[in-house]
């Protein structure tokens, strides 16, 4: 495999699923989707067809993993045999970009959902410690979703200040949800925007943009399951504006459509970028810091 595209990440990705692995490994629109996301907890140990048709798609593209089940802010102890395992598949795949929710699902066993972290300062150096140890473990950087949440138990800081303060204290990165933002604006009755310029974004590592279900007029669920809509676009536009062009990506989970129209949707990521990108710009902080790093096995 070529070391420098296994470490490139840059322009419109897509969130790669099962159903459309086949018409993406016969036919690759590579003029479309510049990298793939995958949850490494789907396809570790994962053999034959389909485990062939990845490994074929992970030689020639630039691949990033997006972890469902760390719980990185859980009470029980790290899972390190799973750890182990994730490295093991990111080295096997030439992987280098590893990204995981802040948020728990785990505690004596599975909880099968992404639940929200108190925002504390107990809670702050909780997570640092396990995101450092998780780090160690890998051999990676590994960068923090901000989550879409439905309550706040306990919570004694803002949102925002919670994660500027785990960020720094685990010396990690930021995986930027724009669809997050807009979805918890609406829930939790604040400013998307002064949110997302209250973010570090010498942090962020690459996006994420996707469509959500309306409840109620104050009741957005984020399921993935949708188009994405005019102002979370209009949000994404606002976060380029404010911290430069970032690699971006399109999740869809539910009510998946055919390929050609996902690949419409990423092309409307690539077109928000092309007035940004024509302009020469500096790299962020974050990714001089990953260029920076010694070369791993996987790079």
């Amino acid at each position: 495999m070529d070391s420098q595209l296994a470490c490139s990440l840059h322009g419109a990705g897509l969130g790669l699923r099962r159903s459309f692995l086949s018409a993406l490994a016969e036919s690759l629109p590579v003029d479309q989707a510049d990298f793939y996301e995958i949850a490494p907890e789907n396809w570790i140990g994962f053999g034959g067809r389909k485990g062939r048709a990845l490994r074929s798609l992970t030689e020639q593209y630039p691949f990033v993993c997006h972890g469902l089940s760390l719980s990185i802010g859980g009470p029980a102890p790290l899972d390190t045999n799973f750890l182990r395992q994730v490295k093991q598949f990111l080295d096997d795949h030439g992987i280098r970009d590893y990204s995981e929710h802040l948020t728990y699902c785990s505690d004596s066993g599975q909880l099968y959902d992404l639940l929200p972290i108190p925002f504390t300062e107990e809670a702050v150096h909780h997570v640092a410690g396990r995101v450092r140890q998780a780090q160690d473990i890998l051999e990676r950087r590994i960068a923090l979703e901000n989550a879409s949440y439905y309550a706040a138990p306990g919570q004694e800081m803002a949102e925002s200040e919670f994660i500027r303060a785990v960020l720094a204290e685990a010396d990690c990165d930021l995986l930027l949800d724009v669809n997050n933002i807009y979805v918890n604006a609406i829930n939790h009755g604040y400013d998307a925007l002064t949110f997302l310029n209250a973010l570090p974004g010498e942090r962020i590592r690459y996006g994420h943009i996707a469509g959500h279900a309306v409840e109620a007029e104050d009741l957005r669920i984020d399921t993935h399951g949708a188009a994405v809509i005019d102002p979370v676009w209009e949000l994404l536009d606002q976060a380029y504006q404010t911290f430069g062009v970032f690699p971006t990506l399109l999740e869809r989970d539910f009510n998946i459509p055919p390929l050609s129209e996902l690949l419409r949707e990423v092309d409307g990521i690539r077109a928000i970028q092309r007035p940004y990108t024509s302009q020469a710009t500096a790299p962020s902080a974050a990714t001089q810091r990953v260029t920076q790093q010694p070369a791993l096995a996987a790079c």
